[in-house]
């Protein structure tokens, strides 16, 4: 183990005690805990510790990705993953894309593939990995291609320690074992009991155009199956102008609109990008001090909208106006609240402390405001967000063609695309209702104004059903034939009373097997072509 540490300006490498710094290591059963006192004023880089391994380009491993939106799935060690540094520069820096995941503060190589927090491997040799410091430090796993060897990065870099202080620099549990890894990862997160979402979001239909007619209009046509019904972007002038609602889309403002939700039974759900704001927005140009800078000037988030700025909670005035922001929408009744682009908090970090330590005390804070009202965390880290939403995204966005576009195939990890979300869906599904409850995004069974296939709109919507705790569209179903209400009657189905007992890649086939009451079902989903090649019942209860 090496820690890297610096004092007076100067940097120092240790693996053991100093003058400086007392490291004291224990290890019970499969946990591994490394704790650092600091016995000078010092400041933290980053902390490493090697663990042997048999890196097998046979098996398979899953990564966890850096935040919700980065793709996350099994794969062999022969494939590398994206690296936007490769993409071009021009196109990267004029929509900020380095700013969505992680390649601002981590080097790739194609020599090296890596994960934040979670990790195992499955094939010829298993290993399974379970960050417990993600108070603290988020664990970088690497896995060198040439070596045999598992090589963890405690992210503590930042962190400000005073004389006498102490931090935990690593805490994690290593098994050598798949189904051993799996039953710890159970014990450590116990089940919850979150409700399970049925509910309508206007995004994937309209975008920002929508109107009062066109939410009225969709909200009569659900039904009561549904219990929420979420306002998505489009509703503000301007993102960051969050108290500014459109007088030309709106003219009676939301109130109506939330009454009549819940006049229906439905929660009322809202979506805010708390942590950022768009270059047209007031907020950005009446407050620039109030924007994370680099060399003097607010540093870009993204390229979403006009482009949008990260702001600065260290800033009192900054958490000030969140608060009132997130309070108008509690007073006027609003249940669920979509809190989008969450990762625009830990592009740099607080003075003294890590990206870890400031992104979870960020996310505590919309907890704290928001107290017993619903979260649903989207384009936030995985780890900073345990025991604090209640939902989490865990893939991108769904697209309208089942891959996106084929040149946003070339920039970030994080890009929109069906394909990588259903991915992501399947993969992170050990996470759900356990960490927090899964939010696959969106069915769209509707034929207008998309380009996927029906066969992959049917795979969307059952991948959806089985796998996630969230099961939401953007379709008016008033509109729905006989076939796309009998699809959704059997989804709804399997998501009530379906069960995921297993599941296994082959190639480019997902293969999953679940349960329906009593009754079992297999099923093949191509991953390629975002189609179900088979889906058949295997056995019967009555049978």
């Amino acid at each position: 183990m090496q820690v890297i540490y610096y004092l007076n300006e100067k940097k120092f490498v240790t693996s053991q005690t100093n003058n400086d710094v007392k490291i004291e290591q224990t290890i019970v059963d499969n946990r591994k805990t490394i704790t650092l006192t600091a016995l000078k004023n010092i400041t933290l880089g980053k902390a490493k510790e090697v663990e042997n391994s048999h890196v097998n380009f046979s098996d398979r491993y899953f990564l966890n990705g850096y935040q919700s939106w980065t793709d996350s799935h099994e794969y062999k060690l022969a494939k590398r993953l994206r690296n936007i540094k490769k993409s071009p520069h021009i196109i990267t820096a004029l929509f900020a894309m380095r700013s969505y995941g992680d390649s601002l503060f981590y080097n790739y190589s194609i020599k090296k593939s890596h994960g934040y927090d979670f990790f195992y491997q499955r094939g010829k040799f298993e290993s399974f990995v379970i960050n417990l410091n993600y108070e603290n430090a988020y664990l970088i796993i690497e896995l060198i291609k040439d070596s045999k060897k598992l090589y963890l990065t405690s992210d503590v870099e930042g962190i400000e320690l005073k004389a006498n202080q102490s931090l935990v620099i690593f805490d994690y549990l290593l098994f050598d074992s798949y189904e051993k890894g799996l039953k710890a990862f159970k014990d450590t997160f116990p089940k919850k009991n979150t409700e399970k979402i049925f509910g309508y979001t206007s995004w994937y239909n309209y975008f920002q155009n929508i109107n009062e007619e066109i939410i009225n209009r969709d909200l009569d046509a659900l039904d009561e199956r549904f219990n929420l019904f979420q306002i998505d972007d489009g509703y503000q002038t301007f993102v960051g102008d969050w108290l500014d609602v459109d007088p030309k889309k709106f003219p009676n403002g939301l109130a109506p609109i939330v009454k009549k939700i819940h006049d229906k039974g439905y929660k009322a759900g809202i979506w805010l990008a708390p942590f950022v704001a768009e270059t047209k927005s007031k907020l950005f140009n009446e407050h620039k001090d109030w924007f994370k800078c680099k060399n003097g000037r607010p540093f870009k988030a993204g390229g979403n909208w006009s482009g949008q700025y990260a702001l600065d909670l260290d800033k009192k005035e900054v958490r000030d106006y969140i608060e009132k922001c997130l309070r108008h929408y509690m007073d006027m009744g609003f249940d669920f609240f979509k809190l989008d682009f969450l990762y625009a908090v830990g592009l740099f970090p607080s003075k003294g402390k890590s990206r870890c330590q400031t992104q979870r005390e960020a996310y505590k804070f919309l907890r704290e405001i928001l107290q017993d009202k619903l979260i649903l965390g989207c384009g936030a880290n995985i780890a900073n967000s345990i025991d604090v939403f209640d939902y989490m995204r865990v893939g991108p966005d769904v697209s309208l063609e089942f891959d996106d576009v084929y040149y946003m195939r070339l920039f970030h990890r994080e890009r929109v695309s069906t394909k990588v979300t259903i991915q992501n869906t399947i993969y992170r599904s050990l996470f759900n209702q356990r960490l927090f409850a899964n939010d696959p995004d969106v069915f769209l069974l509707r034929d207008d104004n998309i380009k996927m296939s029906k066969e992959q709109r049917k795979a969307l919507i059952k991948i959806n059903a089985l796998f996630g705790s969230v099961l939401m569209t953007s379709d008016d179903i008033a509109l729905y034939d006989y076939e796309k209400k009998q699809l959704l009657n059997n989804a709804l189905t399997i998501y009530k009373h379906g069960r995921v007992t297993h599941y296994e890649t082959q190639d480019n086939s997902i293969i999953v097997t679940y349960e329906i009451s009593s009754d079992v079902y297999k099923l093949s989903y191509n991953t390629k072509k975002g189609i179900l090649e088979y889906d058949r019942q295997i056995s019967s209860s009555v049978w």
